[in-house]
């Protein structure tokens, strides 16, 4: 990977990356200062956030999904977290990119974590990452042990045995993220925005079924503290079509993992894979360590 990494402040309302309301005012948080600047790797242009106060924490959105998407799980972890967050390539207000693969996203990860050592944060960072940034994190972790303090992931990273995309269910898939992108075009030019094309996020898909496939054996490496969070019914609630199947095999992947490795602590949502979104609140208290309301599974 070559690696061109060069900090700036950004000033002014336009670079705000998110962390403004839309009226343009300061969004609260447990500090009211939030620093915005860009890195450069591999060619692309990467915006991060940062701001809070307390443990250092990296926040990393998974594939379709933006660090504004996640704005109010990072509100609620600045009250007393020192929260970084960022865009992955092609997605929010980072540059698009010649070519987007697992190895690419992994290497942006590397790039924002490089510059946090350069800044010399306090402490080595909680990891929490959500769906793609999940996966990221472990391999980040795997490859760089000495830097992270503990893992937080949220509905990905899961050892899953048998694939999601089948041949048998290809082309609705297909269908499913055309259909997705269509809708996605009124968010251009906006921090949600996200330049994948269809066969861009379906390619991708696959290659995060064979990632997942290899997954169980990254973990022995990682001698690190490792919470899951993961939804109870990943694919939605629906008792028809492909959703129970997936379903199955999202929790059985979760279950072969902590049988082999039982010091990883598991909490389940009653929720589908868009938890970081719908329940940020709970998801806020476990990153913390507070217990949550009634409803929450955990093993």
């Amino acid at each position: 990977m070559t690696r061109e990494t060069s900090a700036t402040e950004v000033a002014g309302p336009r670079e705000t990356y998110g962390e403004h309301d839309d009226g343009g005012e300061r969004a609260e948080g447990g500090d009211s200062t939030t620093r915005n600047f860009t890195i450069r790797n591999d060619g692309v242009t990467i915006p991060v956030s940062r701001g809070g106060r307390g443990r250092p924490l990296v926040l990393c959105p998974g594939l379709n999904s933006t660090q504004a998407d996640l704005r109010e799980l990072a509100e609620l972890l600045r009250h007393d977290h020192d929260v970084v967050t960022f865009d992955l390539r092609g997605h929010g207000l980072a540059s698009a990119a010649d070519r987007y693969s697992f190895e690419a996203f992994l290497g942006d990860f590397a790039a924002v974590m490089a510059e946090l050592g350069d800044l010399g944060l306090p402490a080595a960072p909680v990891l929490v990452g959500y769906s793609l940034g999940a996966d990221l994190a472990v391999h980040y972790a795997c490859e760089h042990p000495d830097t992270v303090a503990e893992l937080v992931l949220i509905d990905g990273a899961n050892p899953v045995s048998k694939p999601f995309i089948t041949e048998a269910v290809l082309p609705e898939f297909r269908a499913m993220w055309e259909e997705l992108t269509v809708r996605q075009e009124s968010e251009q030019g906006t921090a949600r925005q996200v330049s994948l094309t269809a066969r861009e996020i379906v390619d991708l898909n696959l290659e995060i079924d064979m990632i997942r496939s290899e997954i169980l054996d990254r973990y022995e490496e990682i001698d690190r503290p490792i919470r899951m969070i993961m939804s109870t019914s990943m694919a939605g609630e629906s008792g028809e079509g492909h959703a129970p199947r997936f379903n199955r095999i999202w929790r059985a992947g979760v279950e072969r993992l902590v049988r082999e490795h039982p010091h990883i602590t598991t909490t389940w949502l009653d929720a589908d894979h868009q938890l970081v979104f719908t329940h940020a609140p709970e998801i806020a208290q476990i990153i913390r360590g507070v217990e949550g309301p009634a409803g929450h599974a955990t093993s």
